[in-house]
């Protein structure tokens, strides 16, 4: 779980429920008919393409607005807001990730040459959750389909990623509430999992900067803080990596991080998750509903203390 938020929708922020599920029919009627605004054509367009690699089931879609105005983004402030509002200098591209450590062909990849691969080779639609939840339909590539090209050794057992450093851009940097730059990380196997992926857009269009562009890691099956966004470097290497929560409250933010609601958080329960949009709360699934999926890679573990 993430740091409450400074500012959560009250109840009477809420569009009721079916008020909300009656606008998602008109829009994509709309959107059909060309009538809607090109950000709700895109979600209306995201629907349609995100079939092919749909991980969400039939739940509704978080509107684009939610999902780029309301994020975690600690770089450019600790406010949900602070992300979108602070954001507009930090230069997403030209941009080049590095695949080294533990490898037989260390990567220099161009990112911009990622963007430009097919859009419906690219759709992923999944359920996420930090302190809330939503359902995004990312753009982006299996993790694994990179770290393949760069041919792992024997001797690689951890992946650790790492976010830009550019305090003029990222205004947070320039504070010291975490130990910058913002790192991750994840077992070999986890990263090679075919829900483990890079982002690279969302709605159909290229991340935007308050959503981690130009390129993210999404881990769906673990708590938001996982999934580290601005990725300049991924390295393979033979020992556990340390990770930012973890080292700064090891008690509260374990390596692992998998949605687990029977595992509460030092100064909440996890148990019930709020779906921004939804008036209601609702039960937190075990791994965040992938557990069918992901649940053998944690086979013999005790997940209240490995958590």
């Amino acid at each position: 779980m993430i740091i409450p938020p400074r500012k959560l929708a009250s109840s009477q922020d809420v569009t009721p429920e079916t008020l909300f599920w009656n606008r998602r029919r008109l829009i994509r009627a709309a959107a059909a008919a060309g009538l809607v605004p090109l950000a709700e054509r895109a979600q209306a367009d995201a629907l349609r393409l995100a079939g092919k690699a749909n991980f969400a089931g039939d739940e509704e879609l978080t509107p684009w607005k939610t999902v780029t105005g309301y994020n975690n983004f600690y770089e450019f402030g600790t406010g949900k807001e602070d992300p979108a509002e602070r954001s507009a200098q930090f230069r997403p591209l030209p941009w080049t990730l590095t695949i080294d450590g533990e490898v037989h062909k260390p990567q220099t990849v161009d990112v911009g040459a990622l963007l430009a691969r097919p859009l419906e080779q690219r759709i992923y639609r999944f359920r996420c959750v930090e302190a809330w939840s939503m359902v995004v339909p990312w753009d982006g590539l299996p993790l694994r389909d990179l770290l393949k090209r760069a041919e792992p050794t024997a001797h690689a057992r951890y992946v650790a990623f790492e976010t830009v450093l550019r305090p003029e851009e990222m205004p947070g940097q320039r504070t010291g509430i975490l130990d910058w730059p913002y790192r991750e990380g994840l077992r070999l196997d986890e990263a090679m999992h075919e829900l483990t992926f890079l982002a690279l857009g969302v709605y159909g269009k290229p991340l935007p900067n308050q959503n981690g562009a130009p390129i993210r890691l999404v881990v769906p099956w673990k708590y938001g803080f996982k999934s580290i966004k601005s990725i300049v470097r991924i390295r393979l290497v033979r020992e556990q990596p340390p990770t930012t929560w973890n080292m700064r409250a090891p008690r509260e933010y374990g390596f692992y991080a998998n949605v687990n609601p029977d595992v509460d958080h030092p100064r909440w329960s996890q148990k019930t998750e709020r779906r921004l949009g939804d008036f209601f709360r609702r039960p937190t699934l075990p791994f965040n509903g992938y557990a069918e999926q992901v649940a053998g890679l944690y086979k013999g573990m005790d997940l209240r203390k490995q958590f």
